[in-house]
C-alpha cells in the first residue's frame, strides 16, 4: 500500500480498523436503552454519592456497571435520533453529580485554601499552608488545613483554576458545600461546551456523529470531571474551542484559547510544535505570538519572583518526587535499583521528561502532510507519549487523549479508562500501597491495544521521510 496523504483518506474508514469499530453493533429497542439509561443513572449515582476512596470492591462494581452499559450504548448507537438521546443522557449523568461533595478526591479542599488566599489579597503561589496557619487570614482555619493532602508543597494551578477557586469561595461565604457546587458548575458548563464542539467538529470533518459518545458517556470522564473536580475539563474545552477556531480559519481567537487551555493546565504547551507545519513559520510566530500576549496578561496578576521560583520548585517535585501508576518509569526504577540500589527518580525523571519534548519534536518532523483534520490524532499520540514516559498517571490525566480519540482511528484510550480505575484499589489498603500487579495488568492490555492499532495506521500517520513537506 503506498503513502497516501493521511488528509485524504477518511478517518472513519480507519477506525475500522480499530478492535471497538462503529460499524460492528447492534440495535436496541427504545425499551431496551430505557432500561440501561435508568442503570447506568443508579450505578452513577451509587458511585458519586454513596462509595469513597477506600470502598474499592462497591466502587469496582458500580464503575463496572457504568463501563459495561456505556460499552453496549456505544456499540448500539446507530441512529441519529439515538445519538442525541444518549448525549442528553451524557448530560444528564453529570447533572446528577452536581450537588455531591468530591468523595474519591480530596484535591478541592487545596482549591478552596488557594480560594481564600486570593480573596485575602494573598497570591497563593507565595507561601506554603503551614506558613499561613497562625496569619488569622479568613478562612484559613486548622480544619482546611488538616484536609490538605500536600501542605508541604507550593500549589500548582494555573490562573484558570485560581479565579475559579476565588468565585467559589466568594460565593460559597465559608461553606465548602457550597463553593464545590460552584465549582461543579463551571466544569459543567466545560463539560457542555466540550461536547457541543465536539459535535461540531465531527460534523466539519464529516465523521460518524457517534464518534462522540465515546467522551460524552465515558464514565472516567463524568466522575473525575464533575464529580471529582478536576481540571482537566476547562483545559479539553479551551483546546477544542482552539481547535475549532482553527480548522474554521480564525486564528487569532485560535490562539487566544490555546493560551486559556494553558492557564488551565500547563500540559498542551507541549503540542505546540504540532503546529508549525500546519501554519508556516510566519503564522506560527504571530499565533505563538498572541499566545504569549494573553498568558502575561493572565498571569500578571501572580507574576513575581517569588512565584517563579515556587512554580518551578513545584514542577521539580513533580517529575522528580511524585510516583503513580507509570508505565516505562517503573521499568527503569525497577533496573535502575538492581543496578546502583537506590530509586533514580531525580535522574529518571528529568531524563524521560526531556525524551517527551525529543519524541514530540520528532513526530511533528515525520508527520505524513499535516492537515488541521489530522491534528487530533497527532496530538493523542504526543500526549499518550507523555504518559507513557510520565512518573505520575492519575485516572483524569485521560480526559484529554478520550476527546481527542473521537477524531482518528485509535481507541486505546477508551481501554485505557475502563483499565486505569483499578488504581483506586490502593487507596484501600490500611495503609496506601500501591499495587503493581494492577498496574502490569493495566499497561499490558492497554499497550497490546496501542500497538495493534499504530501497526495499522502508521502508514498513514508517518511520512518515510524523504517526502516531509511545509503545508
Amino acid at each position: 500500500m503506498g503513502l497516501a496523504p493521511f488528509a485524504t483518506i477518511p478517518l472513519d474508514t480507519l477506525a475500522t480498523n480499530s478492535i471497538i469499530s462503529q460499524s460492528k453493533g447492534w440495535t436496541l429497542s427504545p425499551v431496551v436503552i430505557g432500561l440501561l439509561a435508568a442503570g447506568f443513572l443508579i450505578a452513577m449515582y451509587w458511585l458519586g454519592y454513596r462509595v469513597q476512596q477506600s470502598d474499592f470492591m462497591p466502587m469496582l462494581l458500580s464503575y463496572s456497571a457504568c463501563f459495561g452499559i456505556y460499552t453496549i450504548l456505544n456499540l448500539s448507537a446507530k441512529s441519529k435520533r439515538t445519538v442525541w438521546c444518549l448525549l442528553g443522557l451524557g448530560i444528564a449523568l453529570r447533572c446528577l453529580l452536581l450537588f455531591g461533595f468530591p468523595n474519591l478526591s480530596d484535591d478541592i479542599y487545596r482549591f478552596i485554601w488557594d480560594g481564600q488566599l486570593s480573596l485575602a489579597g494573598i497570591n497563593p503561589f507565595n507561601y506554603l499552608p503551614s506558613e499561613l496557619l497562625e496569619q488569622n487570614i479568613p478562612g484559613i482555619t486548622p480544619a482546611l488545613y488538616a484536609e490538605l493532602n500536600s501542605p508541604e508543597y507550593y500549589t500548582i494551578y494555573p490562573p484558570v483554576g485560581q479565579g475559579i477557586f476565588a468565585l467559589a469561595v466568594a460565593v460559597g461565604a465559608g461553606d465548602w458545600i457550597t463553593s464545590a457546587l460552584v465549582m461543579k458548575i463551571c466544569l459543567f458548563l466545560f463539560e457542555c461546551g466540550s461536547l457541543w464542539l465536539m459535535v461540531r467538529l465531527v460534523q466539519h470533518f464529516e465523521l460518524p456523529l457517534e464518534r462522540v459518545l465515546w467522551y460524552a458517556l465515558n464514565p472516567l470522564i463524568i466522575i473525575e470531571i464533575t464529580g471529582n473536580l478536576h481540571f482537566e475539563g476547562a483545559m479539553t474545552f479551551f483546546f477544542l474551542l482552539a481547535y475549532w477556531l482553527l480548522v474554521t480559519r480564525r486564528q487569532a481567537l485560535s490562539a487566544i484559547a490555546m493560551a486559556l487551555s494553558v492557564a488551565s493546565k500547563l500540559l498542551p504547551l507541549m503540542l505546540l510544535p504540532l503546529l508549525i507545519r500546519r501554519l508556516g513559520w510566519a503564522k506560527s510566530i504571530r499565533y505563538f505570538g498572541i499566545m504569549g500576549l494573553v498568558l502575561l496578561l493572565l498571569f500578571s496578576p501572580l507574576l513575581n519572583a517569588t512565584f517563579i521560583a515556587n512554580f518551578g520548585s513545584s514542577l521539580d517535585l513533580y517529575f522528580q518526587k511524585f510516583e503513580f501508576n507509570a508505565s516505562v518509569y517503573y521499568l527503569l526504577r525497577s533496573i535502575g535499583e538492581w543496578i546502583y540500589g537506590y530509586n533514580l527518580i531525580a535522574k529518571l525523571g528529568p531524563f524521560l521528561g526531556l525524551s517527551v519534548l525529543g519524541g514530540i519534536l520528532w513526530l511533528s518532523w515525520r508527520e505524513h502532510v499535516p492537515s488541521n483534520q489530522t491534528l487530533a490524532t497527532t496530538a493523542l499520540l504526543a500526549f499518550s507519549l507523555y504518559l507513557a514516559l510520565a512518573t505520575t498517571i492519575h485516572p483524569w490525566y485521560l480526559s484529554f487523549p478520550l476527546a481527542l480519540a473521537a477524531f482518528g482511528p485509535f481507541r486505546y484510550p477508551v481501554l485505557w479508562s475502563g483499565l486505569i480505575f483499578l488504581t483506586y484499589i490502593n487507596y484501600s489498603y490500611d495503609n496506601y500501597w500501591e499495587n503493581l500487579w494492577i498496574v502490569a495488568l493495566e499497561y499490558v492490555l492497554v499497550y497490546v491495544l496501542f500497538i495493534r492499532e499504530w501497526l495499522k495506521n502508521r502508514s498513514v500517520i508517518l511520512s518515510n521521510g524523504n517526502n516531509v513537506s511545509s503545508s
